[in-house]
């Protein structure tokens, strides 16, 4: 740095040389060349002087610089090195406290050897002592260890016939305050054996025609009528070989009732085209729905239940035209009140409930095809939303043993249910089905690794499965049943619902000699 200033120096003071002797030239006088030189001479030397000048800080201003950067390394080292020698104080002090925890450690193991002897001792010590006292108690009684304890046992045996006396007083005092219930139970059970006759539905519905060429007419050019009828009514039409007859075929019996009396009106009046359609097809649901409501309070009035609502008297209407197994569910349902009612009076119960209970039981199938959930379900929650007490919703729920029944009335209710619908001539299922239906579904059962038995109960309604309880534990047995459910749904074809109970027991069996 100080050559470059020394070198612009001179450079600076060239240029002035060079200048004043040009201009000097000019005046060409030797005088002043003379001056001139003088001149340039003092200026060059003036300029040296600066040039050492400045040099001679740079050179100051440079060991400064080094003797500051010197002293800052040297206390920067200092810190380090404090910070080293503390580190290195603390390792060792811990060392020298992890050496004295591994000599208290030692100690304690000492200590606690030398304890395990005496222990030890005083073990043997105790166990002669016993052995002297049990020698000196035989002495004084007179008695050997085994004499005690049949002396022991015989008090023992005293003690429990004593307080098992009690308890068989205790349980014959609950008995007779409970028999008059027991009695109704059995009562219950014995009246379900009871039968009458039955008269079973279809649920096609035929029309009969006047002659062959209507046939032709129902169809209409291209197929336009029979096309309407069935856009209409929602109702299959078979149009076959039966002499003067069509066959009306439909999941839903209301809308097979209002087609059957649709065609019939059309087949009398002779015009049929798909404007008449429309126009009798609107006429023949309002003469059905009103029939649905003459049929409900028709019914609420035979079977002397009162105060019902008009959502519930139309529901009743609507199991007219509803079968199960072939068996109307309306004639059912007044079966079921009959029966509920007269085993409620035998009994001594609430006659009205029962009667109310019975009628309004299979409500739920009024509608179980256009919701979700077992018809139990749809008809008790129909019933709590229509004002009916909890007493009938409850034996609603509780006829198919859905949930318990806590009730008489309620049991009352399943057990008419059970005399209406399983006795001969009810349904249309015969005996050689019912027996195959049954063994198929004992079959599914059995073919599961640690069942031992299974027995189809409640004319198929619930499967009871005995297993083996060395095989299958609790948590094995929730996921049996759930299995045997799902298969069931996949590979049996049943109506309603099937309950799996799946039954996990251990007995302990001990002779006395």
């Amino acid at each position: 740095m100080t050559g470059i200033i020394i070198v612009t120096v001179i450079a600076i003071a060239i240029s002035l040389v060079l200048v004043s002797f040009a201009f000097y030239k000019k005046i060409s006088s030797d005088d002043k060349i003379k001056n001139a030189e003088l001149r340039v001479k003092k200026l060059v030397e003036d300029a040296e002087r600066k040039a050492e000048v400045i040099r001679r800080e740079a050179v100051i201003e440079a060991k400064d610089e080094v003797i500051k950067a010197r002293k800052e390394f040297e206390e920067e080292s200092k810190s380090r090195r404090s910070e080293l020698i503390g580190f290195e104080k603390r390792i060792v002090s811990k060392e020298e406290h992890l050496d004295s925890r591994e000599d208290e450690v030692n100690k304690r193991e000492k200590l606690l050897d030398s304890k395990q002897e005496e222990v030890q001792g005083l073990k043997k010590k105790l166990e002669n002592v016993y052995q002297q006292q049990i020698e000196a108690l035989e002495k004084v009684s007179n008695l050997t260890r085994e004499d005690a304890k049949k002396l022991l046992l015989v008090h023992i045996e005293r003690e429990v016939k004593k307080e098992a006396a009690i308890l068989i007083k205790e349980v014959e005092t609950q008995a007779k305050q409970t028999a008059q219930k027991k009695a109704r139970e059995i009562v219950s059970t014995a009246i379900q054996r009871c039968a009458v006759d039955h008269v079973v539905d279809y649920t096609t519905s035929v029309v009969q025609l006047p002659n062959e060429e209507m046939k032709g007419r129902i169809i209409g050019r291209e197929g336009r009528n029979i096309r309407a009828f069935e856009t209409l009514t929602g109702i299959d039409l078979v149009v076959d070989d039966t002499p003067e007859a069509v066959i009306l075929s439909g999941f839903d019996p209301i809308r097979r009732e209002i087609a059957r009396i649709c065609l019939e009106k059309l087949v009398s009046d002779g015009r049929i085209h798909p404007a008449r359609v429309e126009e009798v097809y609107n006429y023949a649901k309002e003469e059905v729905y009103n029939k649905i409501i003459e049929r409900g309070e028709q019914v609420a009035m035979e079977v002397d239940v009162q105060n019902l609502n008009p959502k519930l008297i139309e529901l009743l209407g609507r199991l007219q035209f509803r079968t199960s197994y072939g068996q109307n569910v309306l004639q059912h349902s007044v079966e079921v009140a009959h029966i509920s009612s007269l085993m409620a009076q035998e009994l001594g119960v609430n006659v009205r409930l029962a009667r109310r209970a019975g009628l309004l039981h299979d409500i739920g199938k009024a509608i179980d095809f256009e919701q979700e959930g077992t018809h139990q379900q749809i008809g008790a929650d129909l019933a709590k939303r229509y004002g009916e007490s909890d007493e009938i919703v409850h034996c609603i729920a509780a006829h198919h043993e859905d949930i318990p029944p806590n009730t008489i009335e309620a049991i009352l209710v399943l057990a008419g249910d059970a005399v209406s619908a399983a006795r001969p001539g009810a349904r249309r299922e015969s005996l050689e089905a019912y027996i195959k239906r049954l063994e198929k579904l004992e079959t599914l059962a059995n073919s599961f690794g640690g069942v031992e038995k299974s027995y189809a109960i409640q004319a198929g309604r619930e499967i009871r499965i005995m297993v083996r309880p060395d095989v299958i534990d609790d948590t094995g047995s929730v996921k049996l049943a759930r299995d045997v459910a799902k298969k069931i749904e996949r590979e049996l074809e049943y109506p309603g619902q099937i309950k799996v109970s799946v039954i996990r027991e251990t007995r302990t069996v001990e002779f006395a000699k």
